[in-house]
């Protein structure tokens, strides 16, 4: 059975027991303690939390997930993926154990013709918490699982929890009996190899408290109501309905391996190790492509950096497999091929995601180069001090800087003839694993207690007419100081205030919350923030500036009207921005995050290259054609089905709901679900000024951009600055560029006389520098801060000058200048001192540590950059001491 099949039944059995059908979410979730959506709950967690009530009372998805702990160890077991697909039923008050047993077996052992996966109930075996009577007895008694198939487990196999405060349960698992072949006999608590969990269902009926470990928390109590929620991995059903041993041989993964077999002439099923690298490959590609489908694009942190690991993963197994050109093109396409019957929007967005994926190989090659060239010369360094062992070190800023990972560097050493500490690796990598860990384990926090609000985002959602109104009377429905209830707040103090209507726009969609004033009988306040809690409670942020608010009041909210203007007309400024970006550059170039405030845009974008003055000047020329043309902008609320059939383009990364809002602006230029306030006529964006793009990040560039009277009072400031330029050159405007580029000609050749003459002067006083040497224990000593203003280049060319004036002699020559904010720094030792035990790198160090800086390089040269120029002096003394003592 196909996995798609899989996926259909699974929904279809649901469905027809009332479940809601509901979409997965974008991999990428509003959590401050995720990176990714790493289970099929995520999406539910508001309901389970009590943050929010749920739209229904069962609902059932197929979430995708990604899990990236532990990526080094993806491809030696053969049961785990980065990126799996989660099936889940959830019940929220409405059944518990008894119905959710019921439906997850008679999906599993139901017959194929009925819609079921028709799984033999014989080889079924359950597991149940240690203590959960009443799950084993509905297993054995309403089911007929035999007792000797149920096994009972503790905390850390099932008990679930959040990992903080809030619900937890006990949980069940279903396994299946693979045979004799796979393993021992005994259930799941003999061997979980043989016995593989194909379902967990987990009865969330508690509330725990604070705990640092499993287990390690206080039960509260029972929750309000008790809660259903079931995850069954559809990569390991998969798995046993195709009879295939693992995972990676299924009919998602396997066709990835036979396209890399054919790319770099290995076999799969010939080698341990090669193996475990066609299952990275398989496994990351398929991860990397669902990764960049919702939006994430290779980068230095965060999510960029997971995706960026995974792909280059990818490109050095298929390296060390054999492979000598790009692989990605073809990895990509194949996953794109295996999944998109699934994930129809993959073939909608193949273009981006084949850009992104192509670009980071061909960066990531460049970045091979750079990093064997590193490697040779600390291999060569090695040898020319005669050792056999790379140091841990070496590897792990390989590791670390170039992406190399430890497999590459082992394998490159030993075709140099040199062994690698792999324990020194380790410590390093454990040390950098912990400071990541007690990093992330500082940021993670239990979820915010929104439990104040709950009343309100319950029964009080608040009625927004900003839309349509600049002006609203509202009821204060309740009042907030310091995260608690008040009734009243007076004259000074800062409260959130909740109506039951207004006009003020919550921030959202990048476009800053309105400002303005809110006032009533004896009272009057400055709103200086509005946000939203559970998407339906807006919270006025009000200093009071009069009087006395109190709940009951009624207020009047009134948005400040040039505020609104101008926010508006940056937020549809910014749909115009995109539309002509993707004229200019194709669609490739999608939103990559936003920022809306009046008169002014920020808009991010996915994009690997630097845009040219060309193309800034036909995006910023569409855009205003855009604004000439007087579009009309249109706004409609439909179906998110509805609006994709319209061609509205979505954010990655957002959740929406069943009912959208598309802003479209001249009909197909620019049409983009938004839930942000914008112009009525394209007209009155104005002009729109470009400042400039930059990079934000690999792959992701960024514009600015004015609006308005901002961008006329831009624009104006521009004019009187050529205006001025042509009066101290003396050129009509059109002539400025020209005479600026001779200009700046003639000063480069200036600049170069300048500085000729300089090194001139200082190479002039190398032979009485010399003459002036310190012998030092046998060793001469010409040390000196030169001039400032001296950079590396003329440091290097005059340290070997001294250096070739002391000939055979053994000596040291060591100088230093200042130059700007910079201390940079050069040590030269002759071939006779070398072999008196003096190395120049060693003395770039001891002088480094008095400046503020660090250094390296070879025994006969080395150089370093500080940043204290007042220890100079310092530095050449301690060089001193070191040549004396040494």
């Amino acid at each position: 059975m196909q996995t798609h099949e899989i996926r259909k039944r699974f929904i279809e059995h649901f469905t027809k027991a009332g479940h809601t059908e509901v979409p997965s979410a974008s991999l990428i979730l509003d959590d401050p303690n995720l990176l990714f959506v790493n289970a099929g709950m995520v999406p539910f967690k508001p309901y389970f939390l009590g943050q929010q009530n749920p739209p229904y009372s069962t609902a059932t998805s197929i979430q995708k997930c990604v899990r990236t702990l532990d990526i080094e160890e993806v491809g030696i077991t053969t049961r785990h993926n980065t990126f799996f697909q989660m099936a889940g039923n959830f019940s929220f008050g409405d059944y518990f154990k008894e119905g959710a047993i019921r439906n997850a077996w008679s999906l599993l052992t139901g017959s194929l013709d009925e819609g079921g996966f028709g799984l033999d109930p014989e080889r079924l075996w359950v597991t149940v918490f240690e203590d959960d009577d009443e799950a084993a007895e509905i297993w054995n008694q309403k089911i007929g699982v035999p007792a000797e198939r149920i096994q009972r487990m503790g905390m850390e196999d099932n008990y679930w929890s959040m990992g903080v405060p809030g619900p937890c349960g006990p949980c069940s698992e279903i396994y299946y009996d693979r045979g004799p072949e796979y393993g021992k006999e005994g259930g799941p608590i003999a061997d979980e190899h043989r016995y593989m969990e194909i379902w967990n269902l987990v009865f969330m009926q508690f509330e725990r408290g604070e705990g640092d470990k499993k287990g390690n928390f206080p039960i509260l109590g029972e929750l309000p109501q008790k809660n259903i929620d079931t995850g069954m991995g559809v990569e390991r059903l998969a798995c046993l309905l195709q009879g295939v041993d693992n995972v990676y041989e299924t009919d998602l993964l396997r066709p990835v391996i036979d396209v890399a077999e054919e790319l770099t002439g290995a076999k799969y099923g010939a080698k341990t190790e090669d193996d475990v690298r066609f299952r990275v490959i398989a496994d990351h590609c398929r991860t990397g492509l669902m990764l960049i489908l919702d939006g994430v694009t290779p980068g230095n942190e965060g999510r960029g950096y997971i995706l960026r690991r995974l792909l280059r993963r990818i490109i050095r197994s298929a390296r060390l497999l054999g492979a000598t050109g790009n692989t990605m093109d073809a990895l990509m396409d194949t996953v794109r091929q295996t999944m998109a019957p699934s994930y129809p929007e993959i073939t909608e967005n193949w273009e981006r995601i084949r850009s992104v994926a192509v670009g980071e190989e061909k960066a990531f090659l460049k970045t091979l180069e750079s990093g064997s060239r590193l490697f040779e010369e600390d291999a060569a360094k090695v040898k020319e001090d005669g050792g056999t062992e790379l140091p841990g070190s070496v590897a792990f800023t390989l590791h670390d800087t170039h992406g190399f990972p430890i497999d590459l560097t082992m394998e490159m050493a030993a075709e140099a003839g040199l062994s690698v500490d792999r324990d020194g690796f380790d410590a390093l990598m454990a040390e950098q694993k912990a400071r990541a860990k007690a990093d992330n384990k500082a940021k993670k926090h239990g979820h915010a207690d929104e439990s104040v609000y709950r009343p309100f985002v319950d029964n009080h959602p608040t009625v927004f007419t900003g839309y349509t109104q600049l002006e609203d009377e509202g009821s204060v429905l309740g009042l907030v100081s310091d995260g608690s209830l008040v009734d009243r707040a007076a004259d000074g103090a800062t409260v959130q205030v909740i109506l039951d209507r207004t006009p003020f726009y919550a921030e959202a969609g990048g476009q800053m919350a309105d400002r303005g004033e809110m006032t009533g009988a004896g009272f009057a306040g400055n709103v200086q923030d509005v946000q939203k809690v559970g998407k339906k409670v807006w919270l006025h942020t009000v200093t009071i500036t009069g009087g006395e608010i109190a709940v009951g009041a009624k207020v009047t909210a009134k948005v400040s009207a040039s505020w609104r203007h101008q926010a508006r007309q940056a937020h549809s400024g910014t749909h115009l921005i995109h539309a002509a970006l993707r004229t200019v550059l194709g669609p490739t170039a999608v939103q990559a995050g936003s920022l809306n405030k009046p008169g002014y845009l920020r808009f991010d974008f996915n994009y690997g290259e630097q845009l040219t003055a060309s193309q800034m000047r036909d995006i910023e020329q569409i855009a205003n054609g855009a604004v000439d043309a007087d579009y009309t902008v249109n706004t409609i609320e439909t179906s998110l089905d509805e609006a994709k059939k319209m061609g509205a383009m979505a954010l990655f990364g957002e959740n929406y709901g069943s009912q959208v809002r598309v802003v479209e602006i001249g009909g197909p230029f620019s049409m983009e679900l938004c839930g942000g306030i914008h112009v009525e006529h394209s007209s009155q964006i104005g002009p729109i000024a470009i400042l400039g793009e930059s990079s934000v990040g690999s792959g992701t560039r960024r514009i600015e951009a004015y609006t308005g009277m901002d961008s006329f009072t831009t624009l104006a400031r521009d004019k009187n600055i050529v205006a001025n330029l042509a009066t101290s050159l003396k050129a009509p405007n059109e002539e400025i560029p020209d005479r600026i580029e001779a200009l700046t000609a003639k000063l480069k050749v200036a600049e170069k006389q300048v500085q000729q003459l300089k090194n001139q002067q200082l190479l002039g006083q190398v032979g009485s520098l010399v003459e002036n040497s310190k012998n030092l224990g046998g060793i001469k000593l010409v040390a000196q801060e030169l001039p400032e203003g001296v950079g590396m280049g003329e440091l290097r060319t005059i340290a070997m000058d001294a250096k070739n004036r002391l000939g055979s002699a053994a000596a040291v020559v060591l100088f230093a200048s200042k130059d700007g904010s910079k201390v940079p720094f050069i040590a030269a030792v002759t071939d006779a001192a070398v072999e008196q035990g003096v190395k120049a790198g060693d003395l770039v160090k001891t002088f480094g540590e008095k400046v503020g800086g660090k250094g390296g390089g070879k025994p006969q040269m080395a150089q370093g950059s500080g940043a204290d120029a007042a220890g100079i002096a310092a530095g050449i003394t301690a060089v001193e001491g070191a040549l004396a003592h040494r």
